[in-house]
């Protein structure tokens, strides 16, 4: 478990004003209106996130990430952005998320608590990862690293997310950690 944050301290994200929704959001939406796209969320507080929980998200993480090969959306669906679960056992990285999201949605996790990212990872490409909240900080999954770790720790640089309160409605985000004008 990451040591126990502090109240108004970097283990938790800035959220700022509302901003786009990703494009790839608002088709994988229209596919799964029922399953996936339904809005209002109920808003989750903080989980409190136990051995337990600690143990479930180290494993769907590292789970999806060895289940999943990694493969562009051009050269799997011929475009190139789409977001969409990777039931063929190959997907880019928000196909990672969306399964991952899923997978702790169907074993009883709020919705609210896990929230789809835009970053700039280490490269300074555009990446998908699956911010979780809780009371120690909030927490990424991410499918270029097993290990769970809290946001500040994964050297991306944070653009916007979704909304506790609605999953169709995007917020940037503010941190020393964000770069240029990437969130437009």
């Amino acid at each position: 478990l990451p040591a126990k944050a502090q109240e108004n301290s970097l283990s938790f994200m800035v959220v700022g004003e509302v901003g786009q929704t990703p494009i790839g959001w608002t088709e994988f939406c229209l596919r799964y209106p029922r399953e996936e796209c339904r809005t209002p969320q109920e808003s989750a507080p903080r989980l409190v996130l136990t051995n337990q929980l600690w143990k479930s998200l180290v494993h769907v993480n590292k789970l999806v990430n060895e289940k999943i090969l990694p493969i562009t959306d051009m050269e799997q669906w011929g475009v190139l952005e789409q977001w969409d679960y990777p039931n063929t056992s190959k997907g880019d990285c928000e196909d990672y998320v969306l399964l991952k999201r899923w997978l702790l949605i169907q074993a009883g996790w709020p919705r609210g608590a896990l929230l789809i990212t835009v970053v700039r990872d280490k490269n300074n490409d555009g990446h998908a990862v699956l911010t979780v909240t809780t009371d120690q900080g909030d927490l990424i999954l991410d499918n270029q690293t097993d290990a769970v770790l809290l946001w500040w720790q994964t050297g991306h640089s944070f653009v916007k997310r979704q909304s506790v309160w609605s999953q169709n409605v995007w917020v940037l985000l503010h941190s020393p950690l964000v770069v240029g004008n990437v969130g437009r």
